[in-house]
């Protein structure tokens, strides 16, 4: 496969060097990285997969193994194939590079943003949509597709809700590392199936999920929101930014994103991988993207079923989500789809800056003012995933079969 760079997007990259020295391009190591990213997988993680999961064993005794592993500990699972243990020991080994506190306050940052982290993120995730490489597995895997859409964000948002957890990403048996680890067999099993679908195109698209695209979701939690926020009132600090940037290097690592030769050591880095993916999209998606950004914001609609403030809370979160996506996806991007219109939505959200950066100038006088804030956000995002979900589970299902 190979990446181009549009002469749209070399011409703007040119005069924005001229007139302010910022390279917009990353260097040609990490473009030479990135390319060779899109053929790299999680190996590790596969050889266990392609032995359980998808082996003699089935995905059923599968997945009780990996969950009494992860209830008592490997060592615990006497039967634990090989494959299985040194997943294992990848996984529970934590890297020299990790700096504990960093870590944290990356953390701190997530908690901060509470809903809007998810929101902005998934309107950027949507604004990829124009690559076949991601739309062909969200489509087949019937992940963002269809009804599904909405239970599979849940599904995202208790992840994210677990990882940013005080301590939760560093210690031992956490629901944080259980769900990460669970994060990383789902998309190998992904991957696989994804790669042996004859609608599937190995030489355009290299392999599904792929090391780069992993990156880019990191970096959909970090720099992209760090610099969207601001628009809201959510002022974010170069120091909290390198941090969260570390915070999502280590949540790389537990899912099996190699994070080392290509990962971002500062905020202008992470610009530049982002403007990279941008200046080469091959736009080959087809009729995948619509069907898979057209049927995200209108899943917040309230059903049939759904009557008094269950359906004005339904009605003001589809509003929000559409206000999020008329902001932050691309507009010539945005166009290509029928997506409501959102104004009501930004209407909401430009009418509450002024009061997020109230709080938001307070947190940085006041400790107390800061713990607080965190709390109140990670609480009210918590309590609209719990009252989205209702009965339904969450199953993070590596067994799952490809819907076509």
């Amino acid at each position: 496969m190979e990446l181009v760079i549009s002469p749209a997007r070399q011409r703007l990259r040119d005069r924005v060097k001229r007139c302010t020295g910022f390279d917009l391009l990353p260097g040609h190591d990490v473009q030479a990285a990135y390319l060779a990213g899109h053929t790299a997988g999680d190996p590790v993680a596969e050889r266990f997969v392609a032995e359980t999961y998808h082996g003699e064993m089935g995905p059923e005794r599968a997945r009780d193994l990996l969950d009494e592993a992860l209830r008592v500990g490997i060592d615990g699972v006497p039967d634990a194939p090989a494959s299985m243990r040194a997943l294992f020991q990848e996984f529970e080994t934590v890297p020299d590079w990790v700096d504990p506190e960093l870590v944290e306050r990356g953390a701190a940052v997530w908690r901060r943003w509470g809903y809007s982290l998810g929101a902005v993120g998934n309107a950027g995730t949507m604004d990829t949509y124009t690559e076949g490489s991601l739309a062909v597995p969200l489509s087949l895997s019937g992940g963002y597709a269809g009804a599904s859409a909405l239970h599979r964000y849940l599904e995202t948002t208790r992840w994210w809700l677990e990882v940013c957890k005080p301590g939760a990403v560093l210690t031992p048996g956490s629901r944080a590392r259980e769900v990460s680890l669970k994060v990383r067999v789902m998309h190998v099993s992904v991957r696989a199936r994804v790669a042996e679908h004859p609608e599937w195109n190995a030489t355009a698209h290299g392999l599904p999920i792929s090391q780069s695209e992993m990156m880019l979701t990191l970096l959909g939690g970090s720099v992209g929101p760090a610099l969207g926020l601001y628009s809201l009132g959510f002022f974010t600090s170069p120091a909290e930014m390198r941090a969260v940037l570390h915070f999502n290097r280590y949540l790389g690592h537990l899912v099996g994103c190699r994070v080392d030769r290509m990962y971002p050591e500062t905020v202008g880095d992470g610009v530049r991988l982002l403007y990279y993916f941008d200046a080469t999209r091959k736009d080959d998606s087809g009729p995948l993207g619509p069907e898979l950004v057209e049927a995200f914001v209108p899943s917040f609609a309230p059903g049939d079923d759904v009557r008094g403030l269950d359906r004005i809370r339904a009605q003001y979160h589809l509003h929000l989500q559409a206000g999020y996506t008329r902001l932050f996806m691309l507009p010539w991007n945005r166009r290509r789809y029928r997506l409501p219109s959102g104004i009501p939505g930004v209407l909401l959200l430009v009418g509450r800056a002024p009061l997020i950066v109230l709080v938001e100038l307070l947190r940085r006088v006041s400790p107390g003012v800061d713990r607080r804030w965190q709390e109140s956000s990670y609480r009210r995002w918590s309590r609209w995933h719990a009252w989205h979900l209702g009965q339904r589970e969450e199953r993070f299902d590596a067994g799952r079969r490809l819907r076509r």
